[in-house]
């Protein structure tokens, strides 16, 4: 069975967004171009690990030897945000994703696969999101990533655990219920 491949090269809007208050959130990576819209759901880490790959692999580029014109912060032009696109269909939940570097095209690719697929291999899942970006479109990709994630619940000064509207319990304050 060949797999369904939700290609975007490039998406006219890439994007990672929530839907819901912070402590219920649920994360997405939504691709769109036309009438085309993608919705991926996925954990919190994984879009910060996402944001960090793409920003570590942009600053590598940036400090090569190559004549590839990478951007160091991402274009005010390129700005988006804006809310997610609606209706929001979850295609799949996303399991792994790998990036990489096209030198012919100067785009990075991102593939995401769905998260049964892990236990299978990723070539052979039954879908399959490919983001092909720009430099600049994936440095505002990033920063848009690293804003929707810390605009969740404050983190715990002690423990790095998110710190509910009404406290939490910190291991490290000994199970002491702090407030926000």
């Amino acid at each position: 069975m060949d797999p369904v491949m939700h290609s975007f090269d490039p998406p006219e809007r890439f994007v990672a967004g929530t839907v819901g208050a912070p402590g219920q959130r649920t994360f997405f990576l939504q691709a769109r171009s036309g009438r085309q819209v993608v919705s991926v759901a996925l954990e919190k880490q994984q879009v910060t690990v996402l944001a960090q790959r793409v920003d570590e692999l942009l600053d590598e580029l940036m400090h090569a030897d190559t004549d590839i014109l990478i951007p160091a912060v991402a274009p005010l032009d390129l700005a988006d945000d804006g809310p997610l696109e609606q209706p929001i269909d979850e295609q799949f939940r996303a399991g792994t994703m790998t990036l990489s570097w096209d030198t012919d095209d100067e785009r990075i690719v991102i593939e995401v696969y769905p998260i049964d697929a892990a236990e299978e291999e990723p070539e052979v899942a039954g879908e399959v999101l490919v983001v092909r970006l720009p430099a600049a479109s994936a440095r505002a990709f990033v920063e848009r990533a690293r804003k929707v994630v810390s605009a969740g619940r404050p983190d715990c000064p002690f423990c790095g655990e998110p710190i509910d509207p009404v406290g939490h319990l910190c291991v490290r304050a000994n199970g002491f219920k702090r407030r926000a």
